[in-house]
């Protein structure tokens, strides 16, 4: 999944399990299933990216930004963060992993400031779709597409979003899911274009 990058996502993965309860990052049961739960779960969306220019919104730990900034160099990553705390754990472990393609907005999405829109952008248990939605469609070029990593109950959600979703001209709406017979934790994906 990660290939030759690997051992950055091991250096990523023990500094978060070692500070990241500390920090508030994770929770207290979290450290023991990093792999399975969070880094591997992350890392399954690494193929639906494109090259080119890819915000992650509330970045948090690092999870997907920093992981997929890891799985895939050939992107620039803006992390989109309100979080002073969590702000300073993002580019402090960016420059420890010397991630070159990552740059930390201290924002929350619907106040983030772009100096030019994304080509996609992601978000994991953010908020509901008919939140998510508004606060970043805006920070999406035209032809972009958001990629929203959800829980379970995902094709419920979008049932509820599909006023959000025509309101804001997405189209290409679909749900994906990932991971099946790699690992017991699936990954459940919205994706969708801002027509």
């Amino acid at each position: 999944m990660f290939g030759d990058r690997v051992g950055l996502v091991r250096q990523y993965t023990d500094d978060l399990g070692r500070r990241g309860e500390e920090l508030g990052l994770i929770g207290p049961l979290e450290s023991p299933r990093l792999w399975t739960r969070h880094i591997i779960n992350c890392g399954l969306i690494a193929p639906l990216l494109r090259p080119g220019r890819v915000g992650d919104v509330g970045s948090g730990a690092g999870l997907p930004g920093l992981v997929l900034a890891m799985a895939r160099p050939d992107c620039d990553f803006v992390l989109i963060e309100p979080m002073e705390r969590r702000v300073a754990w993002l580019e402090s472990e960016a420059r420890e992993l010397g991630l070159t393609n990552v740059v930390v907005v201290r924002a929350r999405a619907e106040d983030a400031r772009l100096d030019a829109p994304l080509d996609q952008v992601t978000a994991r248990a953010v908020t509901a779709l008919t939140k998510l939605i508004p606060a970043t469609v805006r920070l999406l070029r035209h032809g972009g597409e958001m990629v929203f990593m959800k829980g379970a109950r995902i094709s419920d959600e979008v049932l509820v979003a599909k006023n959000t979703i025509r309101k804001h001209h997405l189209t290409n709406v679909e749900v994906l899911v990932l991971g099946e017979g790699l690992t017991t934790e699936l990954t459940r994906v919205f994706r969708a274009t801002v027509d």
